[in-house]
């Protein structure tokens, strides 16, 4: 969906491994479709990522019973390893996330820009128990 919404909302997160490992679990398509979900009942069965300005990604989002599925992706800006990442979604809007490496944990801070279908509060719950997962699974795996 096309918008010219420009307001921006931000999640965030402290997580509890080094920014190599982060960056990893954030970028490979293997870890991608572990944790790329805002909820229970859904899934990201695919994922491809050709992590470089002006390559392309797409993750395939289901409902886990099958009744809904859509893409997601976009194409790189900015690509700064283990610093930040910035994409434009297949609609025109942007995506910031930045790394910030502590040592032994990382802080991923992501902001993006809303669209108009739904609030903005529904938006950033969804993007941010999407990072929540990333959280838990990067967290857990050893």
């Amino acid at each position: 969906m096309e918008t010219n919404n420009k307001a921006k909302v931000t999640v965030q997160a402290v997580i509890q491994a080094p920014v190599e490992k982060v960056w990893t679990y954030w970028t490979e398509p293997v870890h991608i479709t572990k944790w790329n979900q805002a909820s229970e009942d859904w899934h990201a069965p695919k994922a491809e990522n050709d992590l470089r300005i002006g390559g392309t990604f797409v993750t395939r989002m289901e409902a886990k019973d099958g009744s809904m599925g859509f893409d997601f992706g976009g194409t790189y800006d900015v690509v700064k390893q283990h610093e930040a990442i910035g994409y434009t979604m297949e609609d025109g809007r942007r995506v910031d996330i930045t790394f910030v490496d502590k040592g032994s944990e990382t802080e991923v801070i992501e902001t993006f820009d809303l669209e108009s279908t739904h609030s903005a509060e529904m938006q950033q719950a969804g993007w941010q128990a999407i990072l929540d997962h990333f959280k838990a699974y990067t967290e857990q795996s050893v």
